[in-house]
């Protein structure tokens, strides 16, 4: 891949991450990941996104974090990712229009077999990312006042 080919598909990704991962920050699954690997893509060509790749990584951890300091956090969270494969084995079966749908055909599940796809493949990163931050700071208070200080430090530099 020449340089200016390779400069372009990273900064295409990184792009696509970036929005992607800001459509899904209120969503179940893993928005602020997306935020931080399109970050460090564009990092690689912007100063602006350099500057932000630690306080989303930051803030991301945290996030993890939190998501993982109770037992209704952590079934919420694991109900919200089977939910979200669920509807990817719906899309992937792709059953006919329910007559109580009023909208057009077009608009019943959208997107075919690869949006479910997709959700299957974010519900499997989504819970492979619960079970990695309730081992690294599921009772590990030191490890969590750690990340809000890192975080708090980082914002008081903006």
């Amino acid at each position: 891949m020449t340089g200016a080919a390779k400069r372009i598909g990273l900064e295409v990704a990184g792009w696509a991450l970036l929005v992607i991962g800001i459509i899904a920050i209120p969503l179940p699954g893993p928005g602020l990941l997306g935020v931080f690997a399109g970050l460090l893509l564009l990092s690689q060509q912007y100063e602006w996104a350099e500057k932000r790749v630690e306080p989303v990584k930051m803030k991301a951890l945290l996030g993890a974090a939190q998501g993982v300091e109770s037992w209704p956090k952590i079934i919420v969270s694991v109900i919200a990712a089977l939910l979200l494969a669920g509807a990817g084995v719906v899309w992937i079966l792709g059953p006919a229009q329910p007559s109580w749908w009023p909208l057009p055909e077009w608009s019943w599940l959208p997107g075919g077999m690869w949006t479910g796809i997709t959700q299957i493949a974010s519900a499997i990163f989504a819970l492979g990312f619960i079970i990695y931050s309730y081992r690294r700071y599921h009772g590990n208070e030191e490890e969590i006042q750690e990340l809000r200080d890192r975080v708090e430090e980082l914002s008081s530099k903006d």
